[in-house]
């Protein structure tokens, strides 16, 4: 790579996950599910941990509200009282019933679509903040490929199978780890019970996800369930300062899948959060190395790393010693270089997957010293002899005249 190189070197030590591996004398048992597709995603970092058929598209049933909720919330228009059209009002099961023309506030709402489901309250939101369905959809899609979700298409608000409405165990991942960040939404899908008034009636609903009351930590998400999508379910949880993300698509149908969908789901998180431990593989401002300068009369500069990296990694040594660093840096830097200057990166990776890149940072300065800049200091001094002031002579690039002063 022409002045650049890469420089390798074991941080821990290691060999690639298999599917079922074996640590020392214990072997870790994968999760079993029923679903058709599946995935547990560490949050921090969004390195995926397990997955089956992570990346195949699939309905997705009310689990779309994640997204639905995503833009409500990040409209900042919580307060606005949004009045009921006859196709929110017609939106099937499940629903709030709401009346056309009903008067809402949209935090309300907020709270009907995510502990109830109501499919009316998600063509109500749908309408008020992009005007029609169809056109929040496009906002909808369009935010979750800007997340990295490239494979989910949403064509309704509330899951409701129509067209290609599809995602992808991983894309749902992949926004509820943003959904997590949002303000508001871990509020949101942990509150247990919520009672308001419209302008014609009152509500009260609870909470439908059972995984809140059934495992240690658990704080999120949502369920689904249509026909085509099967019972689907959008799990969270956070122990020890880990937050798993875990999707389940197509669990089952009928009572079976039913209960099926949270068996999957726990399976699941608890295979995290028992073979799985975060480990800092690099730590902020450590020095990584030195590069020689040119130009200059200083000598090589030190360099370290910007920020550190901590990554989920199976509780094993096996998993650990696959942890590898390679450093992209220049073969010499040119002065000047300021403290701070980005000179290279880190490149981190476990086993052959790329976890993360992290810039490396001059940790010192070497001031510029060639025949251009001796020439300048010259001419600078003998003018402002003559003319007692004070002059800033730069010279073209040409008077480096590479070569004639050699590094020292």
């Amino acid at each position: 790579m022409n002045r650049y190189f890469s420089v390798f070197f074991t941080i821990l030590a290691m060999g690639v996950i298999a599917i079922t591996p074996v640590f020392g004398n214990t072997t870790i048992e994968i999760p079993t599910v029923n679903a058709h597709g599946a995935i547990l995603m560490e949050a921090e970092t969004g390195r995926v941990l397990w997955g089956k058929n992570e990346h195949t598209p699939l309905a997705m049933a009310s689990t779309t509200k994640i997204m639905t909720a995503i833009l409500a919330l990040e409209s900042e228009r919580a307060d606005e009282m949004v009045t009921v059209s006859n196709k929110a009002a017609a939106a099937p099961r499940m629903k709030m019933f709401l009346q056309k023309g009903e008067e809402v506030r949209l935090g309300d709402l907020m709270l009907a679509l995510m502990l109830e489901s109501s499919n009316d309250a998600a063509v109500a939101i749908a309408e008020h903040l992009s005007g029609s369905v169809e056109a929040f959809c496009k906002e909808m899609t369009a935010k979750a490929h800007s997340l990295g979700a490239k494979n989910t298409i949403f064509e309704t608000a509330s899951g409701l199978d129509a067209g290609r409405h599809q995602s992808t165990p991983y894309d749902l991942a992949v926004i509820t780890r943003y959904a997590l960040t949002v303000p508001g939404f871990i509020e949101l899908t942990n509150t247990r019970a919520a009672n308001f008034t419209s302008s014609k009636r009152s509500y009260a609903f609870n909470n439908r996800n059972r995984l809140l009351n059934e495992f240690s930590g658990a704080n999120g998400v949502k369920t689904g369930f249509t026909n085509k999508a099967g019972h689907c379910f959008v799990g969270a949880a956070k122990r020890d300062g880990m937050q798993l993300i875990s999707v389940v698509l197509a669990s089952g149908w009928g009572a079976k899948g039913r209960n099926q969908k949270w068996v999957d789901t726990k399976e699941i998180l608890n295979f995290g959060f028992d073979n799985y431990e975060f480990q800092t593989i690099i730590t902020a401002e450590d020095l990584a190395g030195s590069v020689p300068v040119t130009r200059s009369r200083s000598g090589p500069v030190d360099f370290m790393y910007s920020y550190g990296a901590r990554v989920p990694l199976n509780k094993s040594q096996n998993e650990k010693d696959s942890v590898y660093v390679q450093l992209y840096i220049p073969v010499a830097l040119k002065a000047p270089v300021s403290a701070g200057d980005v000179i290279g990166s880190a490149r981190v990776f476990i086993g052959t997957d790329f976890f993360k890149e992290i810039p490396l940072v001059a940790t010192g300065s070497a001031t510029r010293h060639d025949f251009k800049t001796s020439l300048e200091k010259l001419l600078n001094s003998h003018v402002s002899f003559f003319t007692k002031k004070d002059v800033d002579i730069t010279l073209p690039e040409f008077f480096a005249f590479p070569d004639i002063l050699p590094p020292t």
